[in-house]
């Protein structure tokens, strides 16, 4: 356990970690999410608000060289690891992780990318307060940046309450001039997440199985979905280049200094 764990909340909040990826734009032989960022691999900053939020079970998601991923959390004792061999998106990645869950109960889950280092508990925490306050089977945040290339956009109804995301190489003009945008941070019921896990279909320009599709759908069956919106933009930055790498790298130096 880390210093700065806390002990798992009641009632239990679970989260999935997706780190099977292999981040080919970096250029590196190492797994992306096993690049260092100030000081620790960046999955290690991921797992680590996990458990200062209270986390019960982290459910690392890993494929690409798996084994140094596992060898990078083995000092961590809440953390499981269920295997993704084939890369088929992001959904197909996180029902990898269906058997670890009791069908017959609901859990909530948080499910976080291993490549953003750059989430805090405090978010985790509104996020989950939202979530129970709303009794959602879906939430999520969301923050507005001035360039959204990359990013999954976030669609609003007429009544701005949340649609669907989008993701940026489905998405049309109109949408592509969205500037919402969906960070990956996300809290589920359990129940909810793999019942339509198993209802998404690869329709889509990349052809993989996509989580974004979940929150869309419930909404579309009549659901309302949670958000948090409005997370400061230096809590989202995605690390696709070595440059982005080095800007994260930066704002966790500042932040770590003002603690």
């Amino acid at each position: 356990m880390t210093d700065q764990a806390r002990q798992p909340i009641d009632p239990p909040v679970d989260a999935i970690i997706m780190a099977a990826g292999k981040g080919t734009r970096m250029n590196s032989e190492l797994p992306k999410v096993l690049l260092d960022v100030y000081g620790k691999p960046m999955v290690q900053w991921v797992v680590d608000a996990c458990l200062q939020a209270g986390c019960d079970r982290v459910i690392v998601v890993i494929g690409f060289k798996g084994d140094q991923v596992k060898a990078a959390l083995s000092q961590y004792e809440q953390c499981y690891f269920v295997e993704q061999t084939q890369q088929l998106g992001t959904g197909h990645a996180v029902m990898m992780a269906n058997d670890l869950f009791d069908p017959s109960t609901s859990r909530d889950v948080f499910v976080l990318g291993g490549d953003g280092p750059l989430i805090r508990a405090q978010t985790l925490d509104q996020l989950l307060q939202v979530h129970r306050e709303g009794n959602f089977p879906a939430s999520l945040a969301t923050a507005v940046i001035d360039d959204p290339t990359g990013y999954g956009r976030v669609i609003r109804d007429s009544d701005n309450t949340f649609k669907a995301i989008v993701e940026q190489k489905d998405a049309t003009e109109e949408q592509l001039a969205v500037h919402e945008v969906n960070p990956s941070y996300y809290c589920f019921k359990s129940d909810a997440l793999f019942a339509k896990l198993s209802q998404i279909k690869p329709n889509n320009q990349q052809g993989e199985y996509y989580l974004t599709d979940v929150p869309g759908i419930l909404k579309s069956e009549g659901n309302a979905v949670g958000v948090v919106d409005a997370v400061p933009k230096d809590d989202v930055l995605s690390i696709n280049t070595r440059e982005q790498l080095a800007e994260v790298d930066r704002i966790l130096q500042t932040r770590m200094a003002q603690k």
